[in-house]
């Protein structure tokens, strides 16, 4: 059995994997996997007293606290404003005991030196019980080394050498820095939570004698949807109205409302901006778009990038190792003095034993490890806001090297539908010329009859044959037409003037005689030119791979200003041609992903383009684009170059601020609370500079 648990309060990644090994130490838990950044945890149970056990295993987890049943948006938004409203509070009444605390220990008399540790006592408690309970829990469940226990020891043994106020100031700052730092992450959490929102809780199925309202989930193929204004589209489908106006910002993170007619695709998850129309479910919930998108970024949310991976390790050997330098500092440095002065005694050691404590303090690894994975997470929110899903935060950090672009031509540098782009009619007007071809093609099965599917046919065409691969032959109004090709119409026993061009030429004699051509082609995208400038702005290298002939190619290359292209390729010779282009550095495929799995697996990352109802698309690249903005890609790579660097940064800040604080802290007059207050503002800055992705 699965059930998903959404939960508060969990705002830390270390966090988060201690507690995935809990629930999965439980008897009858088979699999557990906690998403910290969505505040998810999905188990896999056996009996429902084993979920029982982990449901009191997350209660009882430091601050984390399992959701209602109530709305999920607001069920978050409520249990955080009360977790930061008692936090606060804490906070409050900690400070003032403690100003209260410094101001009575000026005063003389055993009253006031009573109420003077009394208000040190109260200070203490009230900000660092829930700090400690965990550390107690932490310890007696063999998670020892965390840094709730780093600043446990550290505040208990300011207390115990008698600086009570650097004690409770340790545990405040610490609470402060904590505080600020869940802030951080849930205003990146509702980043992604507005994802969420796409789907729909309801729709409007018309059935015989009216409508009912149904779960999205139990539409089917086929079923009729009515969608009112302001409404969400429940599931992908087929437009029956004759038009309608969406707003798709949520989806594509265009702006524009975009205008569909008749018979045109409605991605789920899409708002009716307009009147109310209706249409035909094409897919069920589970296979719409709005299921891909939110399975898609709740995934790569999961998948680590290299630099996660080391992070994680890095923190799992350093916290140890860091405990026992502080011992050594603690114990060696007086016993040497000692020795040094002849007396043999433990010298120095209320010195010593402070500067232990705050090399403790320091090397807490939280900057390290809560910016690293925020980072990457911002940066795949971002993606997916601007229309861009993102399959593992490691795919990001490759695509940031992209030095070539490799471009499919069908499909992605042109639209991929076959369109007229020129009538040239003979003896008859333009109109009559496009009827009786549209007449025909209305019979066809062939690409490119969709070329005509736009066009009203008042008359309908009789006895109508076709010659696969060469031409139809039919009546319309009574009268002989034939259409296709010039050496089908040769073949007819008819003949014309051939007309020359890179586009496929089709030829109509009607009532015997020549009436005119017209040239089928593939329209060009408008912004592939701009997508070739913008890339080569970010110093990447441009060429167009296509299986289309020379002709053609050259003539998508001119009209877009590409100098480079391959023409003429098989599948196969699509993958040598990418592995050669490998030896420039990393290359990019963006492609319709439906038959190009091939290349797109020899690249080193891959971009569908197209339609999100493609399993094809979405199981062989790395990225898939919502909509086919090509303008998609340059963000894409601005996005991942801005994540990378940021990585970067905040792991060179780190470890640059930690190491010089920590050789900083060896001297007697770096005070435990500089410490704390060290540890805290780089692991804020850090933090602060990883929601800079989102500008």
């Amino acid at each position: 059995m699965r059930k998903t648990i959404r939960v508060a309060g969990l705002d830390c990644p270390v966090c988060a994997e201690t507690l995935e090994k809990i629930l999965r130490g439980i008897e009858g838990i088979t699999e557990a996997r906690v998403t910290y950044p969505l505040g998810k945890i999905e188990l896999e149970y056996e009996a429902e007293v084993a979920l029982e056990c982990a449901i009191q295993a997350i209660n009882g987890f430091e601050e984390v606290r399992v959701l209602g049943d109530r709305s999920q948006a607001q069920a978050d938004e409520n249990s955080d404003k009360k977790r930061y409203f008692y936090r606060w509070l804490r906070m409050g009444i900690s400070a003032l005991l403690l100003v209260g605390a410094i101001l009575l220990s000026s005063l003389k008399g055993t009253l006031w030196t009573i109420l003077t540790y009394l208000s040190y006592g109260g200070a203490y408690l009230t900000v660092a019980y829930p700090i400690l309970i965990s550390t107690l829990k932490n310890v007696r469940k063999g998670n020892v080394f965390d840094e709730n226990f780093l600043m446990s020891v550290a505040s208990i043994g300011a207390l115990c050498l008698g600086e009570f106020w650097e004690g409770v100031l340790v545990m405040l700052l610490y609470e402060l820095g904590e505080t600020l730092q869940s802030i951080a992450v849930g205003s990146s959490r509702k980043s992604i939570a507005s994802l969420m929102e796409l789907k729909t809780d309801v729709a409007t199925r018309m059935v015989e004698g009216g409508a009912e309202t149904v779960a999205p989930e139990q539409l089917t193929v086929g079923d009729k949807i009515l969608v009112k204004a302001g409404e969400k589209i429940p599931c992908d489908s087929v437009l029956l109205s004759m038009s309608a106006v969406l707003d798709v910002k949520s989806l594509t993170g265009e702006s524009d409302l975009q205008r569909r007619t008749s018979g045109e695709e409605l991605l789920a998850g899409s708002i009716n901006a307009g009147e109310p129309f209706m249409a035909k479910i094409s897919r069920t919930y589970e296979n719409s778009a709005v299921a891909k998108i939110l399975n898609m970024v709740e995934h790569s949310i999961d998948s680590k990038a290299p630099t996660e991976k080391f992070i994680t390790k890095f923190s799992k050997v350093y916290t140890p190792l860091v405990c026992m330098l502080a011992v050594c500092i603690a114990l060696f440095p007086p016993i040497i003095t000692g020795i040094a002065q002849g007396t043999y005694a433990y010298a120095n050691g209320k010195q010593w034993i402070e500067t232990a404590l705050t090399f403790l303090v320091i090397s807490c690894p939280c900057a390290l490890v809560i910016s690293v994975p925020l980072t990457y997470f911002v940066g795949i929110g971002k993606c997916a806001k601007e229309g861009i899903l993102v399959k593992g935060a490691a795919n990001l950090d490759v695509v940031s090297k992209t030095r070539v672009a490799a471009l499919d031509k069908t499909g992605t540098l042109t639209k991929g539908n076959f369109s007229i782009i020129g009538a040239y009619p003979e003896g008859i007007t333009q109109d009559e010329l496009l009827s009786v071809c549209a007449a025909l093609e209305a019979y066809s099965a062939h690409p490119i009859a969709g070329a005509f599917a736009h066009l009203m046919v008042t008359d309908r065409a009789a006895n109508v044959r076709e010659f696969v691969g060469k031409g139809l032959k039919g009546e319309y109004l009574g009268k002989t037409a034939v259409f296709g090709t010039i050496a089908f119409i040769r073949e007819q026993g008819f003949d014309a003037e051939e007309r020359f061009s890179a586009d496929t030429v089709l030829y109509l004699i009607y009532n015997g005689s020549y009436c005119g051509c017209l040239e089928i082609g593939d329209v060009i995208r408008e912004e592939s030119k701009s997508l070739l400038s913008e890339l080569e702005g970010l110093g990447i290298t441009t060429v167009m791979l296509t299986g289309d002939s020379p002709a053609r190619a050259q003539k998508v290359a001119n009209a877009i200003g590409m100098s480079a292209f391959k023409a003429g390729l098989l599948p196969d010779e699509k993958v040598a041609v990418v592995e050669k282009l490998k030896e420039k550095g990393c290359v990019l495929y963006a492609g319709d992903g439906i038959n190009d799995a091939p290349v797109m697996a020899a690249a080193d990352c891959a971009v569908s383009m197209g339609s999100l109802g493609s399993a094809a698309a979405v199981e062989a690249s790395d990225f898939v684009l919502i909509s086919d903005e090509l303008s998609a890609i340059p963000r894409l790579i601005k996005t991942a170059k801005k994540t990378r660097k940021i990585v970067l940064q905040n792991v060179v800040f780190s470890i640059v601020m930690k190491s010089i604080f920590l050789l900083v802290g060896l001297f007697p007059w770096f005070l435990l609370w500089m410490g704390v207050f060290a540890d805290v503002g780089v692991m804020l800055i850090a933090v602060l500079n990883s929601l800079r992705v989102r500008r």
